[in-house]
């Protein structure tokens, strides 16, 4: 985070963004709380999913040109202008409160939609140009925190302050709107002050684009059916912001009927408290953008996805049971923290894969697609309001959606969910520090090589690298009954002393299609805690394949229970945790000798003991 914020332009970047969606949501807001006190029932949950639907809508008509012009002209001057336009629209809902027009300042949320999905691709287009591809992670956990925390401060800063000038002789909606028409000027000033900072944002556009717009094919429906090719070329973009869509439809319908639910189940008429018990979700997902934030120090984790996918399902199930409202609060802070391990990787994911030259229409087609899914399940969420049904049968609905979501995303990042589970674990009981990852290339084949001195090396020297590794292993441990199958998972080679030739003949195949392999010299586990003699069988794998050998040492693992010590210590004195460091030296010769690999490792070891 401290690298992050000493990037010139991200601490104007992110307080821009802050008013942004500080400003968007108050006059949200205020319409909603507006509906509440008017409304009941069927009809309160209707005019709600209407308003939310008013504020999707113009992300799907804008989806092309919304991409085009972030794509064609600097991310910058797109947010700047958006901006301006804010300025106006914010003023006409000012007009529209102190002249009691409800149609009109309901009318004009779909102005701020506008606004919104033009500004939507720039910014978040932006990232990736304003920090690079090693800080989209922490760059998209402040984004999604701060764009949270203008949530919350606006559902909270509106929702008290409506509160504070409702007066309980109202008639209709427009008393209510005059009561509360100061307000308005609020929303203004929030635009006048994001324009001023979106002006000195500057350009990081590296290479000026020449792309044209041709209304013809734009009304043709042409751009549409390019850009959706556009986004469906990798997998993994079009998956994610499935995934992110999904997440989004069934928060939005929770949200929706929770007002409802809340007055007819839990008797509160009080909308301090319902927004606020709604906006705990936020201070979740500021903790949970955090932990994403953490938990992807060296590369995006995927694997948190679909654990995170399955923590939104359950809580999203639990809701409808809670008896109390302290049980909601609860649920709505888990749900937040599962929301922000579950949306800030998969946002990260998707700026990291996609070509700089179609960010702003990948970014604008993942808005587009977003917010069909969410149009659709308001729409069914007005449809069970229109007929008076139970919305409590929304609950389970969404419950299933969430549930088939997660189950889809752990078959696709079955892996490194593992790896993300095996971390979390560990991480309770050591504490691992990772010195030269910046050795380890990103591309082409590696060969590590390292000391043998727990049960678990094969794992935790794993822990930063992004690339998944294979790594051989005895071929009666292999064969055990209930791991057998996540050896296979993970690739491992089996090894046995009469088939020896044939793992590294394996090996050496994998290194040879540029994959990366892990062999201990050692060939067992130390029964010392001293490196033992290092056998030559790795120098059979070099062959003429192109490639690298990252030798690594790792320090602190012995006197644990995972290694074959007789006598169990604590490596540092640490009472609750093991500190366990794993260094990686620089790069060596794929034909690197045993005795020169022995050197560099007995190296490292020195370097560990005088750290």
């Amino acid at each position: 985070m401290k690298k992050l914020f000493k990037i010139s332009g991200v601490f104007t970047y992110t307080l821009a963004l802050f008013l942004n969606a500080f400003t968007d949501l108050g006059h949200k807001i205020i319409i909603q709380n507006t509906i509440f006190k008017v409304y009941d029932g069927s009809e309160q949950v209707m005019l709600t999913a209407i308003v939310n639907a008013l504020m999707l809508l113009p992300f799907i008509l804008l989806f092309t040109p919304s991409g085009y012009l972030s794509d064609r002209y600097p991310k910058n001057i797109i947010m700047k202008y958006s901006a301006l336009f804010a300025i106006f629209i914010t003023l006409g809902i000012t007009l529209c409160y102190y002249m009691g027009w409800f149609e009109m300042a309901f009318g004009l949320t779909f102005l701020l939609g506008l606004q919104a999905a033009l500004y939507s691709p720039a910014k978040y287009g932006y990232i990736k140009e304003l920090v690079g591809v090693k800080l989209l992670t922490p760059a998209n956990g402040v984004v999604q925190a701060t764009t949270t925390v203008a949530i919350l401060g606006g559902i909270i800063f509106y929702t008290v302050l409506f509160e504070m000038n409702v007066k309980p002789t109202f008639v209709d909606e427009a008393d209510i709107l005059k009561m509360i028409a100061p307000l308005g000027w609020l929303l203004v000033l929030g635009s006048i002050i994001e324009y001023l900072l979106t002006c000195k944002l500057e350009n990081r556009m590296l290479q000026e684009s020449r792309l044209k717009f041709d209304i013809k094919k734009y009304l043709n429906g042409y751009y549409l059916k390019k850009n959706l090719v556009t986004m469906t070329r990798k997998r993994g973009i079009i998956e994610s912001v499935v995934a992110l869509s999904v997440f989004w439809s069934l928060s939005q319908v929770v949200l929706a009927i929770f007002g409802a639910y809340a007055k007819e189940s839990l008797h509160v008429s009080n909308t301090i408290y319902v927004q606020g018990a709604m906006s705990l979700a936020g201070f979740g997902i500021i903790l949970g953008s955090y932990l994403a934030a953490v938990l992807s120090k060296y590369y995006i984790n995927l694997g948190m996805i679909p654990f995170a996918g399955f923590g939104l399902s359950l809580m999203v199930l639990l809701l409808p049971f809670s008896s109390s409202f302290t049980q909601v609060i609860a649920l709505f802070m888990l749900f937040g923290i599962f929301a922000g391990l579950f949306i800030v990787p998969l946002n990260a994911y998707i700026q990291e894969i996609s070509p700089r030259a179609h960010l702003g229409t990948i970014l604008a087609g993942n808005n587009f697609i977003q917010n069909i899914f969410m149009f659709f399940f308001l729409a069914l969420t007005t449809f069970f309001a229109y007929f008076s049904m139970d919305v409590e049968i929304l609950f389970y609905i969404m419950f299933f959606v969430g549930l088939l979501m997660a189950l889809f995303m752990l078959k696709r990042h079955l892996v490194m969910f593992l790896w993300f589970v095996f971390e979390v674990v560990l991480n309770l009981r050591h504490k691992y520090k990772f010195v030269g990852v910046e050795n380890i290339p990103h591309n082409g084949a590696i060969l590590f090589l390292g000391n043998h001195i727990s049960w678990i090396d094969w794992m935790i020297m794993q822990f930063p690298i992004q690339r998944r590794v294979s790594f051989m292993m005895e071929r009666s441990i292999y064969n055990w009954r209930f791991f057998n199958k996540l050896f296979r998972l993970g690739n491992a080679i089996p090894l046995s002393i009469k088939a020896s030739k044939d793992a590294f003949l394996e090996a050496r195949k994998r290194v040879a299609d540029g994959e990366c392999v892990v062999i201990f010299p050692e060939g067992e586990i130390t029964h010392t805690g001293e490196m033992g003699e290092f056998y030559r069988g790795f120098e059979l794998i070099a062959g003429k394949s192109e490639g690298v050998i990252i030798p690594y040492y790792i320090g602190g693992m012995w006197g644990s229970v995972l290694s074959r010590s007789k006598k169990r210590f604590k490596s540092d004195g640490s009472f609750f945790k093991r500190h366990v460091t794993i260094i990686y030296g620089q790069p060596m010769p794929l034909t690197s000798k045993a005795n020169e690999i022995k050197d560099v490792l007995h190296a490292l070891k020195e370097k560990y003991e005088t750290k």
